[in-house]
């Protein structure tokens, strides 16, 4: 049988989409997590996953000494007395570790957290979160050592790969939210147990390892932006993301049922990005058992998730599809344009009107993507704000609906056209000429971060920009309400610029056209750099694999930039062949070194003549 997921893809993929089920790997993984105690027989794994992500520079060893020490309290939330709370006891527990870091100087100097324990119990967890370093990138991910020792360590029952994996995990990817790390480490278990039964157990783990993988590198991504937005912007804005969320999955449902919803997952998010992971594992079962008591009101498609046991319910019912839209052909958007009581509900609850509105946009625009739709929202909102002070407010907001098919229509032709020169350029020209036009708005980040962050940029226009309109659309503005939110995070944690703080700052809907339209910084001087160390030509360049070598051209690229940001694409790119020219002669010649010595200073003239200086 064709394995080309591991069984955490079977089990989501299953009953929807999943064409390759490994009926024996399911089996397997239900058999060894369909337990009604999943919560008390897990408690240790969740305690060791709120230590790691917080004392991310801690060894493996490290992480349990200090789970040891909490376990007891942490046995406490296993049996309570009627009177007492699960997130009590969580909070408790959370308490109880940041004094543990505390009164150990040794852990709180190495992690950096000395300061923070010095404030009172909120402020110090806010600053003990501050710390957390920002996701593993891509080669930073927890790889198999040893195929064959980790097998026959399975077999003796040694120190299984699932607590090290949970470990490594855990402090790679800080903001990833406990149960799926759970779900993930019991996908995980089950693909070793299946992989030592191969021949070749290398080629195993590469195959079924590798989507895991990549659904904690996305997944992580998203919870840390969804994390970004309860912290940045007040709890209308994430209780909207929430609402929008809801509704396009789940459009059936009513507006109570939805509203209800997006305020216990908004405080649920809260929970998880606060790191209490107790309460956060709690939480989601808890709220998912709710919408499975409720599925025949709130989605269809979620019945064969709730089928599942702890832990794969709440990931599967997280990544179901969105339920069929129901006819709302009877119930026109109109009444929030045409009705003369607009005003009178603006002014006595604005909120409810809101929110109400959202709802309805969002299950008659399904395939938009949640920035789109809140953009909608804000123009709908500012145009009541305006309208309801006239003496005739009616005359005014009538033509709020031409308004909402400007703005998507807007926001679609900056897609349009960002795709279009992707297509006209190619994938490494574009590249090129993202990095040129942010390193002009964000020249302070260094070369290095420019690259990345225009790289992920450019993945994302490859991914998709060959897509069908209307997927085209919805693909490119998910993923820049990612990349943009990674962008914003760094200058949290040290300013860029008033520009790209702007961006970042005044309005969440409108963050993708804000940076889109954000000019250069007109302010930055560069420290000067001469042309030796901008082209920086060394023998290990001929080391260099082909992306290796491509994004030290682009740092020289961003470093152009920085020196002469007046000058033309045509300007920058023939300095750049002529590096990848040089390198491409040196690097064959029979002394590379003295060819670079010898034959660079071709390069450097360009690079003079280009930067105005000899």
């Amino acid at each position: 049988m064709k394995t080309l997921r591991p069984i955490c893809f079977l089990v989501f993929f299953s009953y929807v989409q999943c064409q390759t089920l490994q009926r024996s790997l399911l089996a397997a993984a239900l058999r060894h997590i369909n337990s009604p105690n999943y919560l008390q027989e897990n408690l240790r794994d969740i305690t060791s996953i709120m230590v790691a992500q917080f004392l991310q520079k801690l060894t493996y060893e490290e992480v349990q000494t200090i789970v040891e020490e909490l376990v007891d309290l942490a046995e406490k939330c296993k049996v309570l007395k009627a009177h007492e709370s699960p997130s009590e006891c969580a909070h408790q527990l959370m308490t109880t570790f940041l004094e543990h870091i505390c009164d150990n100087q040794g852990k709180a100097d190495k992690q950096e957290f000395s300061d923070c324990c010095n404030i009172n119990n909120k402020a110090r967890l806010k600053c003990f979160l501050l710390r957390k370093k920002g996701d593993a990138d891509d080669s930073d991910v927890f790889q198999i050592p040893n195929p064959e020792r980790i097998c026959e360590m399975d077999e003796e029952n040694q120190v299984p790969g699932k607590e090290r994996y949970i470990y490594e995990t855990s402090r790679k990817y800080p903001f990833l939210y406990g149960p799926t790390i759970l779900t993930m480490s019991a996908c995980y278990e089950t693909t070793i147990r299946s992989c030592c039964q191969e021949e070749n157990k290398t080629e195993c783990f590469q195959i079924k390892l590798e989507p895991i993988r990549k659904y904690i590198r996305e997944i992580s991504l998203r919870h840390h932006h969804l994390c970004e937005i309860g912290i940045k912007f007040n709890h209308k804005v994430a209780k909207a993301v929430e609402l929008v969320l809801l509704t396009k999955k789940q459009p059936k449902a009513n507006f109570s049922e939805i509203a209800r919803l997006a305020v216990d997952i908004k405080n649920l998010h809260q929970t998880c990005c606060e790191g209490d992971v107790v309460a956060c594992v709690l939480g989601r079962s808890q709220l998912m058992n709710y919408t499975c008591s409720k599925q025949s009101i709130l989605s269809s498609k979620i019945s064969p998730c709730c089928a599942l046991p702890v832990p794969f319910r709440g990931e599967c019912i997280i990544i179901s599809e969105n339920d069929n839209k129901p006819d709302l052909s009877f119930m026109p958007l109109g009444r929030f344009t045409e009705d003369r009581s607009v005003c009178k509900q603006f002014s006595s609850k604005p909120d409810d009107l809101l929110q109400e509105f959202l709802y309805e946009y969002s299950r008659r625009h399904s395939e938009l993507a949640v920035p789109v739709i809140l953009r909608v929202d804000t123009v709908y909102q500012n145009l009541l704000a305006k309208c309801c002070k006239l003496e005739n407010p009616l005359e005014c907001y009538s033509n709020g609906q031409e308004m909402f098919q400007r703005v998507i229509r807007e926001s679609h032709e900056r897609v349009k056209h960002h795709c279009d020169l992707h297509e006209k350029l190619g994938n490494a020209n574009f590249h090129d000429r993202l990095i040129i036009l942010y390193t002009k708005k964000a020249p302070q980040l260094s070369a290095q971060e420019l690259v990345t962050f225009t790289k992920n940029m450019a993945a994302a226009a490859t991914k998709c920009c060959p897509l069908r309109d209307e997927q085209q659309f919805a693909c490119m503005e998910d993923s820049a309400k990612l990349i943009l939110g990674a962008l914003c995070r760094r200058h949290e944690a040290e300013a860029i610029n008033a520009g790209v703080g702007h961006c970042c700052d005044d309005s969440y809907a409108f963050r993708k056209p804000c940076f889109d339209d954000l000019q250069g910084d007109g302010t930055y001087i560069s420290p000067p750099l001469s042309c030796d160390q901008i082209t920086n030509l060394k023998e290990n360049l001929c080391k260099a694999q082909d992306e290796e070598f491509q994004t030290e051209k682009q740092k020289l690229l961003s470093n152009l930039v920085k020196q002469k940001p007046q000058a033309t694409e045509m300007q920058f790119q023939s300095v750049m062949a002529e590096f990848a020219h040089l390198v491409k002669k040196c690097c064959q010649a029979e002394t590379s070194d003295m060819c670079f010595r010898e034959e660079g200073s071709k390069l450097i003239e360009k690079c003079q003549s280009l930067l105005g200086s000899k």
